[in-house]
């Protein structure tokens, strides 16, 4: 008898405006604006040759790689990786784009705290799991629930993954992670309040800079994390193959056996 698996949705919706948070200008084109265009298309047809004198619909987009939910790689964190150039994201290994999902649940972490090697492994004990190669592990911070009802919030209030931290899940094998929040650091604002107060410049984006040292993709803005199981679930997310960008939109998801 066949499984009954059950489909998460991982990702944002790409919408017009949302003024910091990279959100997108789109252009909506309905079915009665475009008849001019279909009757230039086909040389001969009047306006009432078409089912309902309607013709189609056309959306004309403009946006940032990191507009929505996305996939960062390597090479936006730095020109180089350990010597070597960076991947970009067309050069992602495909094989890195599904495998074991593993959500570390941070939210009970105050917003604009590091999460920090103690803290990944003490969540990983209380799961009673030891991450494999490959995993790919999806941080919860809660933030998501705030996306489309406050802004200042959804940009402001969640813990992000510290260098240590990240450095550590690449050690354990972990090419590819994510997180439901704005951006895998902490928010800026938390970042640069530290550095003016103590000068330490290994606290600027030390996340994401910790690819320089060790090679791993990452997703931004997920949501519905809370929606899976700590682990025991599969996760597929093929990043839009731009030629040599640091990011690509992705509509990641979650297939959970039951």
């Amino acid at each position: 008898m066949p499984k009954k698996v059950r489909v998460v949705d991982l990702s944002l919706e790409i919408r017009d405006g949302l003024s910091g948070v990279l959100g997108a200008q789109i252009k909506y084109t309905n079915h009665k604006d475009s008849v001019p265009a279909m009757l230039a298309s086909w040389p001969g047809i009047k306006q009432e040759d078409l089912p309902g004198g309607m013709g189609w619909s056309a959306e004309t987009v403009t946006l940032n790689t990191h507009s929505g939910t996305h996939l960062d790689a390597p090479y936006h964190y730095s020109p180089t990786m350990a010597g070597k150039p960076s991947r970009t994201i067309d050069e992602m290994p495909l094989e890195w784009a599904y495998g074991h999902g593993v959500v570390l649940d941070v939210r009970h972490l105050k917003p604009g705290t590091v999460v920090t090697v103690d803290d990944v492994q003490s969540v990983l004990a209380n799961m009673k799991y030891t991450l494999k190669p490959l995993d790919i592990v999806l941080v919860m911070t809660g933030a998501d629930k705030h996306w489309g009802v406050d802004t200042r919030k959804y940009v402001s209030e969640y813990a992000g993954m510290g260098r240590d931290a990240t450095l550590w899940l690449i050690k354990q094998g972990v090419k590819l992670v994510g997180t439901d929040a704005v951006g895998w650091d902490r928010p800026f604002a938390a970042q640069a309040k530290e550095f003016r107060e103590t000068g330490n410049k290994n606290l600027i984006w030390e996340g994401h800079f910790a690819g320089i040292e060790g090679e791993y993709y990452q997703m931004e803005k997920l949501t519905n994390l809370d929606k899976l199981p700590p682990h025991g679930f599969t996760v597929y997310c093929f990043p839009i193959k731009i030629f040599k960008a640091g990011a690509g939109w992705v509509r990641p998801v979650a297939i959970v056996e039951e």
